[in-house]
């Protein structure tokens, strides 16, 4: 058991959490041990697609990490939380309700690289300690701006162009992105306040909700031990970087942790693979190749 298994995660499951969902069912089925991380955190009162890395895709679990995402979240307009979310008690109110297209005139100023302050209550360290530890404990918590980027923002089309209670965006963001930071600017910039009611994620990586399988299906195939037929290669992990197909030699050369020379291909991330078998993520620099992740496989 070595690749992905995408999960659709519910409502008020974390992350860890499902980790350990995955954990149970592989033990269930009969695959005793296995190493299981997730490629991503996910908010419990956030759904949607959750990387499972099992076996020797949690090597690669870091780099999804570093992967887009794409979000489709609910701005509730008129009351702000301190969580920025539905779980937070109501800290500013405003009467002023955004139009569609009022909606519409502002969103060019979220598009592209801007600059964020996460919010508070955050699993960022302060001082050694979690954000949103020391914002539950009643302290003021001031977290530094950070850079992200905003690559695409939209309006569902369901919206209405009238008054505005709220309203559904897709984005498609960089590794940092707080949507919940996302929804109160962007609120603000409209002459109001606003919270997240709803957020789901769509896609991470190359990962989206067409290859996601709910927690229920997955008790019921890991139950009738089928949990093979959801289990996605390693190789779908990498699928934005090339294949570098390797001889033998190459390959037991690469596993013993050599550089091998004189290799032509491309410089940069390849995924080496000795016939079908997966040997390593590798680095490749004027014909030189060197093992970033090896693959005991």
């Amino acid at each position: 058991m070595h690749g992905w298994i995408i999960l659709d995660k519910p409502l008020g499951l974390g992350s860890t959490q499902g980790v350990a969902a995955v954990k149970r069912v592989l033990r269930q089925a009969g695959h005793g041990k296995v190493k299981v991380g997730h490629g991503g955190t996910l908010d419990p009162l956030a759904t949607g697609v959750l990387p499972i890395a099992v076996g020797e895709a949690t090597k690669l679990a870091g780099r999804m990490l570093d992967s887009d995402k794409v979000y489709a979240f609910t701005i509730r307009f008129g009351e702000q939380t301190d969580t920025l979310d539905a779980e937070g008690p109501v800290i500013a109110t405003s009467p002023v309700r955004p139009t569609r297209s009022a909606l519409a005139t502002v969103l060019p100023r979220f598009t592209g690289p801007i600059a964020q302050v996460p919010p508070a209550y955050s699993a960022l360290k302060v001082d050694g300690e979690r954000a949103y530890d020391l914002a539950r404990a009643g302290e003021d918590v001031v977290l530094k701006s950070r850079d992200v980027v905003i690559h695409a923002l939209s309006i569902d089309a369901a919206a209405e162009d009238g008054p505005l209670d709220a309203a559904t965006l897709v984005a498609h963001v960089s590794k940092g992105t707080y949507i919940r930071s996302l929804a109160r600017d962007i609120a603000l910039a409209l002459g109001t306040v606003g919270h997240v009611t709803m957020l789901r994620r769509l896609k991470a990586g190359p990962f989206d909700l067409s290859g996601a399988i709910s927690l229920d299906n997955l008790n019921e195939m890991g139950q009738a031990r089928t949990l093979e037929q959801i289990l996605l290669p390693l190789r779908a992990g990498l699928d934005d970087i090339p294949a570098l197909a390797l001889s033998p030699d190459q390959a037991g050369a690469l596993r013993q942790g050599r550089v091998l020379v004189g290799v032509h291909a491309d410089d940069g991330a390849a995924f080496a693979m000795l016939d079908s078998a997966p040997v390593a993520l590798v680095d490749v620099v004027a014909g030189e190749v060197r093992v970033v992740r090896g693959f005991n496989l």
